[in-house]
């Protein structure tokens, strides 16, 4: 095995200014790249968009961590959080897929729609107030971390006073700031979860927690890991990503008032402004980690068995082979919905018609209810946390002249 200190450690400090720039010389010295992340582990990295797509389907790269060898470190999780859906075998993969799909589906996502439309008038309606009393305010703080911790509370049954705690530990796990932080968010959420199943199955209500207790109870399809795993991973999916991506959402079309003036103009352009903004955007820049249960080679790089693969895909949507002038925000892209962000395969988001819609929703409603928003920070002096698998902003301060 090669030493991960003798590897190239592109993810410095330019790195996390500018990743893209970093992805762009990558993508075109070569597709694949044995490279050291900051921890000093030793990944393959895949850049380029036909090899990042077909990655995502190719079963060989399994995301069973029971495939890797020594060089792995990842989130050291207690099997109650870790028998989820990113880390299972196809047949079990599917298997619990099916039994929580149906709480995913378009149709019943869009029974949502009022509710989530409701959230977000209410959040406006907070962060107007800020506005108005103290000039500027935090989109983060004050909207975006809400919404999406709000909608997935509510489908899953959590209490509305754990809410704002468990997204915290989740960004806490996500993007440390200090050593002690994974195991002490990992130890939180861990007992949380136990917890909340345990309420759960006393007071069962219209849920989709609770339906998923009644299936591991009557039918004994789930075990008890299983569906401890599964409202972590959906919470943690269901929070996260749609969070962050309000924000660089919003501050991408702020960034570009050609683009913000043309939905202005024509709020039926919103659908295609948020497919641009996933591929341009998107906060999760890595798919989660795969292992090779074989040798096997990508773009003419040949990977051993049980070595860690990470596409990144954030550089396959910007690859200039699949999208001309991939730099460019273009909300009026042909062909936009093709991008990698939500996945692809067996792996595609659960979630894909909620975040949409979410996402959507959000930024309507800012952008309305706040015609003359604008960011009061440079955009080289935005803060910006330093994760390698995915870019969020720690703030969003706003202001809005009347």
């Amino acid at each position: 095995m090669t030493d991960p200190t003798n590897l190239p450690q592109p993810f410095d400090a330019a790195f996390f200014k500018d990743p893209y720039s970093v992805y762009a010389r990558l993508r075109a010295e070569k597709s694949v790249h044995h490279i050291a992340l900051p921890d000093g582990s030793p990944i393959w990295l895949v850049t380029r968009e036909a090899d990042v797509r077909a990655g995502l389907h190719d079963l060989r790269l399994s995301v069973s961590k029971t495939h890797s060898r020594a060089g792995y470190k990842g989130f050291s999780l207690p099997p109650a959080l870790d028998a989820n859906l990113v880390n299972m075998e196809p047949s079990d993969h599917l298997r619990l897929r099916r039994l929580i799909s149906k709480g995913f589906t378009p149709r019943h996502v869009e029974k949502l729609r009022g509710g989530v439309q409701e959230t977000a008038n209410q959040l406006a309606d907070d962060l107007a107030k800020r506005l108005d009393t103290e000039g500027t305010a935090d989109v983060v703080t004050g909207f975006a971390n809400h919404l999406p911790i709000t909608v997935i509370g509510d489908l899953l049954g959590v209490p509305e006073a754990d809410r704002a705690p468990f997204a915290d530990r989740v960004s806490q796990m996500v993007a440390p700031e200090h050593p002690s932080d994974v195991a002490n968010a990992v130890d939180y959420l861990h007992r949380y979860l136990i917890d909340l199943v345990a309420l759960r199955r006393a007071r069962p209500d219209d849920n989709l927690l609770s339906a998923l207790i009644s299936v591991r109870d009557e039918g004994d399809r789930l075990s008890e890991n299983e569906l401890v795993s599964l409202a972590f991973i959906l919470l943690m999916a269901g929070s996260e990503n749609a969070q962050h991506l309000i924000t660089s959402g919003l501050l991408t079309l702020l960034n570009h008032p050609d683009q913000l003036a043309a939905i202005r103009a024509d709020w039926a352009l919103l659908p295609s402004a948020v497919e641009e903004l996933l591929r341009y955007a998107h906060p999760n820049h890595m798919a989660i980690r795969r292992f090779p249960v074989e040798r096997i080679e990508i773009g003419g790089t040949s990977i051993p068995a049980g070595e860690t693969v990470m596409l990144c895909l954030a550089s396959a949507n910007r690859d200039p082979d699949r999208y001309p002038n991939p730099d460019a925000f273009d909300i009026l892209r042909q062909d936009v919905t093709s991008h990698l962000s939500l996945g692809q395969g067996l792996h595609y988001c659960l979630g894909a018609s909620l975040a949409r819609m979410e996402i959507g929703i959000a930024l309507a409603v800012l952008l309305q209810r706040f015609p003359n928003i604008e960011s009061v920070t440079p955009v080289d002096e935005l803060p910006w946390r330093t994760s390698v698998r995915s870019r969020a902003l720690k703030h969003l301060v706003v202001t809005s002249r009347p």
